[in-house]
């Protein structure tokens, strides 16, 4: 017996409902000021978050040597609220630094290895 079209288009929708179906949280757009010393991060993010199973869970600063200068852990879900944009206030970076990036992470793939670069405001 051939399958129908509609079991066809079933199944297809079913795998694509997979939480690990969704691809890695990306960073489309940061935004850096700089107050007295230190920086805030508003940090744009769009990920397929798919609900508590898979989804954009945080993201960090990292130095150009790879430290962690600042972390940002989101604790749940916006289905309904892509892309959406999330701060982080009170990072302290080294004087001689004048860019960091910005990587993001999902729930079910880890960090996204591709990183988000930004110069400094007044560096």
């Amino acid at each position: 017996m051939k399958p129908s079209k509609s079991s066809f288009l079933l199944l297809v929708s079913l795998f694509l409902s997979i939480p690990g179906y969704a691809n890695q949280a990306k960073i489309t757009e940061v935004d850096v000021t700089e107050n007295n010393g230190s920086f805030r991060f508003d940090v744009t993010l769009r990920h397929e978050d798919a609900g508590w199973d898979h989804y954009a869970d945080g993201w960090e600063v990292l130095s150009p040597a790879g430290a962690v200068l600042g972390k940002r852990v989101l604790a749940h879900p916006h289905v309904s609220e892509q892309p959406f944009t999330r701060s982080l206030s009170g990072v302290k970076i080294p004087q001689e630094l004048s860019t960091v990036s910005i990587r993001a992470h999902d729930s079910v793939h880890g960090y996204n290895k591709k990183v988000f670069e930004v110069s400094l405001p007044g560096r």
